[in-house]
């Protein structure tokens, strides 16, 4: 029997978000940092969309406090749909009733904040013994990437968990979780061999920073609830992967699928910037006037 024949298939996606979102105070004070828009959409809602999009209609989001935003976008307000379907407002209506049309989306406290190994283990119930995705809410992938149908097709094949990968500069890898891989032959996935939770640049083993989509074996909740507190006393889904990664039995072994396409850190000020305005200027109803201003501006910039 292959790993693809003893496979369950991924049909859920489990969505952290409980984090505080202090980079982004005060504006983050009362409301969830999911919620910042992005052009005229709350960024959670782009993630929640790619999940569907690629075949996981069932959503767990793991909140917190003052997060009640996120659970009242997705849901129904009908005063709000028959307001605007009596002024003739179609659009708008549409784009109202599509969020919260997108899948079955289920909401459970974090409690605790343990960190991301923690978040991702409140889960366990939910999944139950089926492989999973997870997404976090700061990485905005373009809706036209194929990363999570990628990962999905790696972890059926293989029978482990896939971590998405991203080339970096040296510089900059201290701020991610860094894989060293080795290629598979015939494949478009590698190997994760080890991984370190945010090295020092000089003793990182690669410049691949491990990003916020995960493909996992339900095995990773046997690891998670015998992993100790690692760095930033929190429980690091990175040291759980690792754990996996050393071990060849059922569930376990690690891989990785290296994006080259296009993504945002929304959690970041001023990658959150470049999205609005990037994903602003290639739309149809906002581009035609927002491109040929940008032009001006940028001309009008003094020398550096």
């Amino acid at each position: 029997m292959t790993a693809n024949d003893s496979q369950k298939p991924v049909t859920k996606a489990v969505i952290p978000a409980a984090g505080l979102g202090t980079r982004f105070l005060p504006a983050t004070k009362a409301s969830p940092k999911e919620m910042l828009p992005v052009v005229d959409r709350p960024a959670i809602q782009y993630v929640v969309q790619e999940a569907v999009s690629a075949g996981l209609d069932d959503i767990l989001m793991i909140t917190g406090r003052s997060k009640r935003a996120l659970e009242d976008h997705f849901d129904r307000i009908p005063d709000l749909e028959a307001s605007l379907e009596a002024s003739g407002k179609k659009e708008l209506l549409a784009s109202v009733q599509h969020a919260t049309a997108l899948g079955e989306l289920h909401y459970l406290r974090q409690g605790d904040p343990k960190g991301l190994g923690h978040a991702v283990l409140r889960a366990k119930t939910h999944v139950g013994d089926s492989p999973f995705a997870v997404l976090l809410g700061d990485d905005l992938i373009d809706e036209n990437e194929d990363l999570l149908e990628r990962m999905i097709e790696a972890q059926q094949k293989t029978g482990g968990s896939v971590v998405a990968l991203m080339e970096v500069p040296q510089d900059q890898i201290s701020a991610y979780g860094c894989a060293a891989v080795q290629a598979v032959e015939g494949e478009d996935y590698v190997k994760v061999t080890g991984m370190v939770e945010k090295p020092k640049p000089e003793e990182a083993p690669s410049n691949l920073a491990i990003i916020g989509r995960y493909v996992l074996h339900p095995r990773v909740f046997d690891v998670l609830e015998e992993t100790p507190p690692g760095r930033g006393d929190e429980i690091q889904l990175t040291d759980a992967l690792e754990t996996l990664g050393q071990g060849e039995g059922e569930g376990e072994g690690v891989y990785g699928v290296v994006f080259k396409g296009r993504r945002f850190d929304t959690g970041d000020k001023l990658s959150y910037l470049k999205a609005n305005v990037i994903l602003a200027a290639e739309r149809e109803d906002l581009g035609p006037g927002l491109r040929p201003w940008l032009k001006e501006f940028v001309a009008s910039l003094p020398d550096e």
